[in-house]
């Protein structure tokens, strides 16, 4: 079932600018939210030549990162309304999920897989700073509505290391899948909310 999916993962891998991000966020934040902004947006197009995908972390995610940052004082007002009208730009070349996955966490628990990750730059960030993230997460996501939408608690699941974690979770959005149309099957869809 797995090998079903293409899957875009988030391009982190030998970013310099990640690294200078967390250095200096006032600093580089505009142009992290671009390189993210840019590289989202390309796998996008990419994924038109595929059937089946899944994404890591979709291009509206980007705005949550956006608004901390903007909230926080790290990011100028006016470059963040820069951003914006850039990102409903592209956005409207961007067809909406046929479903979106939230995979909710305790903050805590999120800590503890990121230091898993072992990136020395964000486990140099403190712990306000993933709360904060934690928190603009479950606000964008309580008033999500671009497209139908599954709430899964993952505090107790390993995704990374066990297989049959993985296999279940895909399994979830599968039998999704087979109990409701997909929206490119209906004319105009109401959005579905559904936590597991």
């Amino acid at each position: 079932m797995e090998s079903d999916y293409k899957v875009f993962y988030e391009p982190v891998v030998d970013n310099d600018l990640l690294e200078l991000f967390y250095a200096d966020q006032k600093q580089h934040s505009f142009s992290m939210q671009i390189f993210f902004l840019n590289k989202r947006f390309a796998m996008y197009k990419e994924a038109q030549e595929h059937k089946k995908t899944l994404f890591d972390r979709s291009i509206v995610e980007d705005r949550i990162f956006a608004r901390m940052l903007r909230d926080q004082g790290k990011l100028d007002p006016t470059l963040y309304d820069l951003y914006q009208e850039l990102f409903d730009n592209m956005l409207e070349h961007v067809q909406p999920p046929d479903l979106m996955v939230y995979l909710r966490i305790k903050v805590d628990n999120a800590i503890e897989r990121i230091k898993t990750r072992g990136r020395v730059y964000e486990l140099d960030q403190p712990h306000s700073y993933w709360q904060d993230l934690h928190k603009y997460y479950a606000d964008f996501f309580e008033t999500y509505d671009w497209s139908p939408l599954l709430t899964i608690d993952v505090d107790n699941k390993d995704f990374l290391n066990n297989p049959d974690d993985r296999i279940q979770l895909l399994t979830m959005i599968e039998e999704h899948f087979d109990s409701k149309p997909s929206k490119s099957q209906i004319n105009g869809y109401a959005p579905v909310f559904e936590t597991i």
